[in-house]
């Protein structure tokens, strides 16, 4: 007798909880029309701080006095400065001088504050009120000021804006993380976690970290809307980069003095520094509407 054959009919696969994720994610985003335009705009800006200089045929930093203050044209898009030098060559070798400082200074501020926020939520106590303490004192300062007080003890370079900017950086992120870190300890989760016998260094980088990086990563990206203008304004003040870098804060502040006479030597470098920062906010304010659990449905 011939044995029966059976079928075995499988259902359609289902993605991981983490791919679904992933994609109600992206899908919430791509509905803000704005983030995806700003998104695209922080893209091209990576790109072309990478390629960008490798492309352009003039040097950034070569002085043609016959050629200064040259209007826009075919053979200087954005005119020329007081030494002669192209702006459209110095902007676009600035752009990575300006994201540099922007993802540097974010990364090495982020990065403490993340430390110190999670420290203080797990453990409280002292600890949690020391930290804040010192948080609150460094809060007590406007970002721009506390930046300028740090750059002028330690000098005028470019690597000096960076430190500044992170450290007025970390308590933002600190804070931030603080009060997520304290919703999350509150979990059960955690608890059993704890009673299996878990480290507290298993516990917070591996539990705990991973459920607080929504609002790291929204902050990340708005600080660093605020960190290109802090570099700029610092390096307007002549307190950042240094000639003949070319950073669009120091270009803005060469071109001051030709403001009325050539007044592209302020309009480009002050536009991109706009475009930059409107970039970031816009991209930000998307992620932090895709990333918040209130819009998911």
């Amino acid at each position: 007798m011939a044995g029966k054959t059976v079928e075995v009919i499988n259902g359609p696969k289902r993605s991981s909880p983490r791919i679904e994720a992933y994609k109600a994610f992206w899908k919430r985003l791509s509905k803000n029309k704005a983030a995806v335009v700003g998104g695209f705009f922080i893209l091209l800006f990576i790109v072309v701080s990478i390629v960008g200089p490798f492309l352009t045929t003039k040097d950034p930093t070569e002085v043609m006095v016959l050629n200064k203050l040259q209007p826009p044209s075919a053979e200087f898009w954005f005119g020329t400065d007081n030494f002669g030098r192209d702006i459209f060559t110095r902007i676009i070798h600035g752009m990575s001088l300006t994201l540099k400082v922007g993802f540097l200074s974010v990364a090495i501020g982020g990065s403490i504050g993340v430390i110190f926020g999670i420290v203080s939520g797990y453990y409280g106590g002292k600890i949690d009120t020391i930290i804040m303490r010192v948080m609150d004192v460094l809060l007590a300062f406007p970002g721009i000021l506390l930046a300028l007080a740090i750059v002028s003890v330690l000098g005028g370079s470019l690597q000096n804006v960076i430190i500044a900017v992170a450290v007025f950086s970390v308590p933002a992120f600190a804070r931030i993380v603080r009060s997520s870190t304290l919703s999350v300890r509150q979990l059960e989760y955690i608890d059993a976690v704890k009673a299996l016998g878990a480290s507290d260094f298993r516990i917070i980088f591996k539990h705990i970290l991973p459920n607080v990086v929504s609002p790291i990563i929204v902050q990340a990206t708005l600080r660093i809307a605020t960190a290109v203008l802090t570099a700029s304004g610092l390096s307007f003040l002549g307190l950042g980069a240094q000639p003949p870098e070319p950073e669009w804060g120091a270009m803005l502040n060469d071109g001051r003095t030709y403001m009325k006479t050539a007044p592209h030597l302020m309009l480009f470098p002050g536009m991109m520094i706009a475009i930059v920062v409107l970039a970031f906010n816009i991209f930000g304010d998307g992620l932090r509407d895709a990333l918040d659990p209130k819009m998911k449905k």
